[in-house]
């Protein structure tokens, strides 16, 4: 079976979004793919789930981890996370770069319980046994770029 390729092109029509478009366009939270920067090899991309709070422009993910990876793995890894869809014939995309912070490090707390109490992260199971088997952790993304550019 073939795929289609969706290519976006910038085009005449083609706006960088407004702070408010941009938190709009996010909600409370979605699907998107998340890449993570690996110390030997390409950046590994993984669809994801996603939390966002648009008061402190944060994401929140809640990440399945493996059983040969310790507590916290992820934290300080550089990440893109990219989130697209296309309505009314056009398409609306937001990326965001920065590093991953582990939700559970001293300090964060407090402001972490608060981002998660606005965010709404569906649960996406896409994995080999049923969710509830599945170990996971959280984390969070404050980013150090954000961009979101939508075409009519």
């Amino acid at each position: 079976m073939c795929l289609p390729v969706i290519v976006l092109t910038m085009s005449a029509t083609s706006v960088v979004m407004t702070d408010q478009e941009r938190d709009d366009f996010l909600g409370r939270g979605g699907t998107g793919v998340l890449s993570l920067a690996t110390d030997d090899g390409p950046p590994h991309a993984v669809p994801v789930s996603y939390g966002y709070d648009g008061t402190a422009a944060t994401f929140y993910f809640r990440l399945a981890v493996g059983s040969g990876r310790s507590k916290g793995d992820l934290a300080d890894r550089s990440v893109a996370f990219v989130t697209h869809d296309r309505p009314d014939g056009g398409w609306h995309s937001v990326v965001a770069e920065g590093r991953l912070e582990d939700v559970e490090r001293e300090g964060i707390e407090t402001e972490t319980l608060e981002g998660l109490r606005r965010v709404d992260m569906p649960l996406v199971g896409a994995f080999d046994h049923p969710t509830r088997e599945v170990s996971f952790e959280f984390y969070r993304l404050v980013p150090e770029s954000l961009t979101g550019r939508v075409q009519s």
